[in-house]
Parts: structure tokens; sequence; C-alpha cells
């Protein structure tokens, strides 16, 4: 599989073009694309955004490893020529030729390709037994956590249990309380009026 792009009527001749296009041919995508960051020239900059283009198409229409790819063909050919005229001496024209070109990239994956192993780093070698400590050390605080909970839990059970048997005992008593209270009540609204009445007869015979 591979993947095309085309930049059609630059505005540079191909003679220019040329040696950069050299450069790249046969490259990898990114070795190609330093190198015409790289190179001095208008040239490379048009290549470059050729080569970046073909790269696009390559990952987003044919689902292409971009690590694999290579530049397989670059051309820079002669396209049309505009022709213009700028005045001589004595009465004469000059002719002023303005050249333009036709830049074609091929990439193409390798068939043979093995991504790269990334080095470790002696920092990164140093982080690792790090990171495992502290994963131990969290799967440790995480069954402390859990031991914990599960100890409060145990713990408050019985205490609801106690609370709400005391709640019971204090409401009986209560209510006990209350029916002795009224009890009294009554007893002593029954000796009231009798109290009273023998002192109102004595007022009425007082009175006769």
């Amino acid at each position: 599989m591979e993947a095309k792009a085309v930049a059609k009527f630059v505005r540079m001749s191909s003679s220019k073009l040329k040696p950069v296009a050299d450069l790249v041919r046969g490259k990898d995508l990114a070795e190609a694309l330093t190198i015409l960051k790289f190179t001095p020239g208008k040239g490379s900059e048009l290549i470059e955004k050729v080569v970046q283009s073909a790269a696009a198409n390559a990952e987003n229409n044919h689902e292409m490893n971009t690590d694999a790819l290579y530049v397989a063909e670059i051309n820079a050919n002669q396209g049309p020529t505009m022709k213009r005229w700028r005045p001589g001496a004595q009465g004469r024209a000059g002719m002023i030729l303005k050249r333009t070109s036709h830049i074609n990239v091929v990439l193409k994956e390798r068939e043979n390709f093995k991504p790269k192993a990334k080095a470790e780093t002696p920092a990164a070698k140093n982080e690792e037994p790090v990171a495992e400590a502290e994963k131990t050390e969290a799967k440790a605080e995480t069954k402390e956590a859990k031991t914990e909970t599960k100890a409060k839990a145990a713990a408050k059970k019985p205490a609801a249990k106690k609370s709400e048997t005391k709640k019971d005992a204090d409401k009986k008593p209560a209510a006990k309380k209350s029916e002795t209270k009224k009890a009294d009540a009554k007893k002593a609204d029954e000796k009231k009026p009798a109290a009273k009445k023998p002192a109102k007869k004595a007022e009425k015979e007082e009175v006769r």
C-alpha cells in the first residue's frame, strides 16, 4: 500500500527543487522531515509541505503505520512556463520566463519493519522499584482502612442495641409515673369537694 501527495504549478523551477528532492529519496519519514527542516532555501519548505501531506494521507485515509513509512518516490518535474516581457535598450523587449514545477511524493511501508525498543534511562530504572514500593504501601493502607471500617461497624452495632434497650427502659417507668400521677390527681379531686360541702352547710345554718 502507498500514499501519494501532489503539488502542482509550484512557482519555482525544477532545477532548484531536484537537488532537495535527491536528499530525501529513500529515507524514513522522520529522517526526511528533519533533513528538510534544517535544509536552507525555499525549495525545502515546499517539499516538506508535500511530504507532510502524504504522511497525513497515509495515516488518516489508508491507516498506515507512520513509523514504518519511507519516501519511496519523489519527483520535481517541470511544469508550464509563463512568458513575460520587459522593455530593453533601443526599443527592444526582453523576455522573462516564469517557470513552474509539479512535486510528486509517494510513501510506502517497509516490509520488514520492527519497532525500536525504547532505551531505558537510569532514572526510569530507579523509578521502577520506587513505584512498586508505593503500590505495596497503597495496598497495605487499603487493607488497614478496611479492617478499621469493619471494626468500627462491629463496635457500632451493639452500642445501637444498648441505646434502644435504654430508651425502652426509660419509656416504661415514665409511663408508670404518669399513671400514678393521674391516679393521685383523681383522688385529690375526689377529696376536695367533700371538704367544701360541709363548710357551705354550716354557712347556711348560720344565716338562718
